[in-house]
């Protein structure tokens, strides 16, 4: 689309704007009909620890959001010479479980409980055998069981609880809503209704710790949709909430909103049966679209849901590449006090490409990338780590490559349940996200360590903000009866290129001696986190 035409589209407001809040960055990105971004913005935040609950402040989801939306319009301005006044469809994703509670005022009740907190394994484990469905920690309504079983005052006061989307997607339309695939991180989804599982909720009112309390659960969680359903409509007070200016008009259209995993799945095409994708950033999941029911109830395996409600198996971690960050940032340190000024796009280049020197088992090396608990090698806390026997070989090639190959350890652990113990099949796994951004190296690591092709797409740094903003284009755009799986085919995704690779066996062999060794490391990384005590 040329310049002209896109200033056309503008001006009426045939755009979609995708809002994504993820763990390190909110971004927003503006896209025409024809799936092309032509603006951005973004914020830089971290969670914080709160009375040892990781959380984010709610001045700070505005602030991130008002900031990335108004860079967004300034550069609309600057590159098309109009203002941004209206969007035709607008769709917000964010980190998906964790928990935010509202009383009857609209007020929250406790600090936002992200996805990173370890702190409800007894409800998670006693759900799990309630429902006989597995019932990760950081899903809302473990959070929500938790503070029942901590007798915390505020239960009895709650009046709403949702998700960070659906909390955005909530002060923007003024509707109570989740997109299915977030909400299959609230509580567990009925694939034939594609709705809260009716069965389960019925067993959750009917447990004396809960019937203490005025609420019926159904009535507290937020209505469930799926993809092409509109959700609402923005607001006037909603407008005005997210740009300050006072230029965006009311009356876009609101796209169910979604977790960062369904995001994900849209935007590497991952919606079919049999497909699969992989992302990774300061967390790391994947997703396998599954063709056939699980054997058995998995612990380590999360069953959520496509946004249009498929069954998805997924192994979610809590750990992935913001210890390499660390270690990168250190690099640069150096670098800057021998005065030189790298990029950072030349920093990571050149220290992954040095871990290709490396040995294929990274030279005995060891490294634990827990800033937080790690829920799949049952780590209730983080402790980065890096720890070597006196005979191991230590030198900067070895060094980086156990960064990298640390970064996707707990994921390997997890994916050979799914590969190994329920042998489902996959078409296709696509990775994404910034630590592909270096091309080949660490997309080379995930194939071996997988033992399975990778794939990655052109945007395989920056998947959900667009992810979410195509997703809102669905609600306007589609046929009459047109799925998700066959408008991305068919329309988004038609022409789009990928790069795949394939595991090489010694690197798979090394890959998996790293792996020997991670594990039988495992009693250090605990050991760290008992006498290690946090502040």
């Amino acid at each position: 689309m040329d310049e002209s035409r896109v200033r056309d589209e503008i001006v009426s407001g045939n755009i979609s704007l995708g809002i994504e809040l993820g763990s390190t960055r909110i971004k927003e990105v503006l896209v025409t009909n024809d799936f092309q971004t032509i603006a951005s913005g973004d914020y830089l935040w971290e969670n914080e620890l709160n009375n040892g609950i990781w959380t984010y402040p709610i001045e700070k989801i505005w602030d991130g959001i008002q900031t990335s939306y108004a860079t967004l319009a300034l550069e609309i301005h600057d590159k098309y010479g109009v203002e941004l006044k209206k969007i035709g469809s607008i769709g917000v994703s964010a980190m998906m479980h964790g928990y935010m509670a509202f009383d009857k005022d609209g007020q929250l009740l406790v600090p936002f409980r992200t996805w990173r907190n370890n702190i409800t394994g007894q409800a998670a484990e006693s759900l799990t055998k309630l429902f006989n469905f597995n019932i990760p920690e950081r899903w809302s309504i473990a959070h929500l069981y938790q503070a029942i079983l901590n007798k915390e005052d505020h239960v009895k006061k709650v009046d709403f609880l949702t998700t960070l989307a659906g909390y955005v997607t909530w002060k923007l339309s003024g509707e109570r809503v989740l997109g299915v695939g977030d909400a299959s991180g609230v509580f567990p989804i009925d694939e034939k209704t594609t709705s809260y599982d009716q069965g389960m909720i019925d067993k959750f009112n009917g447990l004396a710790e809960v019937q203490q309390y005025p609420w019926n659960l159904v009535d507290i969680l937020p209505k469930v949709l799926p993809a092409g359903k509109k959700a609402g409509e923005l607001t006037a007070d909603g407008a005005k909430l997210l740009d300050q200016s006072g230029q965006l008009e009311a009356g876009s259209l609101i796209a169910p909103p979604e977790g960062d995993a369904g995001t994900g799945m849209v935007s590497t095409n991952s919606v079919k049966k049999r497909t699969g994708n992989i992302s990774a950033g300061t967390s790391a999941f994947s997703m396998v679209v599954l063709d056939q029911p699980m054997k058995a109830v998995h612990r380590d395996i999360d069953m959520v849901t496509t946004p249009d409600g498929a069954p998805v198996a997924m192994v979610h971690t809590n750990n992935s590449s913001s210890d390499i960050n660390a270690w990168v940032g250190l690099f640069g340190e150096f670098a800057k006090a021998l005065g030189l000024q790298l990029k950072p796009d030349d920093l990571y280049g050149t220290l992954f490409a040095e871990s290709v020197k490396g040995d294929q088992d990274a030279g005995g090396l060891v490294n634990f990338a827990y800033l937080s608990g790690e829920n799949i090698t049952k780590m209730p806390e983080g402790r980065p780590l890096f720890v070597r026997k006196p005979d191991a070989k230590l030198n900067l090639a070895n060094f980086i490559k156990t960064q990298i190959y640390s970064a996707f350890a707990p994921l390997k652990i997890g994916m050979d349940i799914l590969l190994r113990e329920e042998h489902i099949k996959t078409n296709v796994l696509v990775a994404q996200g910034g630590i592909f951004k270096t091309p080949v190296v660490a997309q080379q690591v995930l194939a071996d360590a997988l033992n399975t092709p990778i794939s990655v797409m052109e945007n395989a740094g920056e998947g959900g903000p667009w992810g979410m903003a195509v997703l809102a284009l669905f609600c306007v755009n589609r046929n009459n009866g047109e799925s998700l799986e066959d408008y991305l085919a068919n329309r988004v995704f038609k022409d789009a290129t990928k790069a795949t690779l394939y595991p090489e066996p010694a690197s798979v062999q090394g890959y998996d001696k790293f792996i020997d060794n991670y594990k039988a490391a495992l009693p250090v990384e605990s050991e760290a986190v008992k006498s290690m005590k946090m502040k």
